[in-house]
């Protein structure tokens, strides 16, 4: 059996549907197997907007700039989510642990994941490690993986669009 914690690949898939917004449910859940999660999703009512509302939740915790506010509105999360641990056996993966109902809709386990996700990840690496991206105009979302936990930009493109800015004021 092995635990998944949900940890990093959640909030980077968290990040990766707010960065880059599918158009339908179906990319949503192709993001969601990109990211590793195997699991078949129940429908809800009207998933892609229920989905969105998952996300934009979650923005309003990237964007918070107190770690208390951000603690507040993921316990509220997490609460809004809260079930017993499972131990489940599918798609040939071996035992392992769901924390949600077998037959959960797709908002429903994006919040449970995203949100237990972004918790491990802020309490393991840092309160400051989500963040938008740090090059103008930009306003990606960064998840902080480094060793160093200095990640400003959401990619190498806005990192040296940064750098030319910065090259370029020193030169005026």
């Amino acid at each position: 059996m092995h635990l998944n914690p949900y940890g990093e690949y959640a909030v980077l898939l968290a990040a990766s549907l707010a960065n880059d917004w599918p158009a339908d449910r179906a990319g949503i859940v192709q993001r969601t197997r990109d990211a590793g999660m195997t699991m078949n999703f129940a429908h809800g009512t009207d998933d892609h907007a229920a989905c969105r509302a998952v996300v934009d939740d979650w923005l309003r915790i990237v964007d918070s700039d107190r770690d208390e506010d951000r603690a507040a509105m993921l316990n509220l999360q997490m609460e809004s989510v809260a079930a017993y641990p499972r131990l489940v056996d599918h798609n040939g993966e071996g035992w392992h642990l769901h924390y949600r109902d077998s037959n959960d809709a797709l908002p429903f386990v994006l919040r449970a994941v995203i949100s237990v996700g972004t918790s491990l990840h802020l309490v393991t690496r840092g309160m400051s490690r989500l963040r938008r991206c740090g090059a103008e105009p930009c306003t990606n979302v960064v998840v902080d993986v480094t060793r160093n936990g200095r990640q400003r930009y959401c990619s190498v493109r806005c990192a040296n669009r940064a750098a030319v800015r910065r090259h370029r004021s020193r030169a005026v």
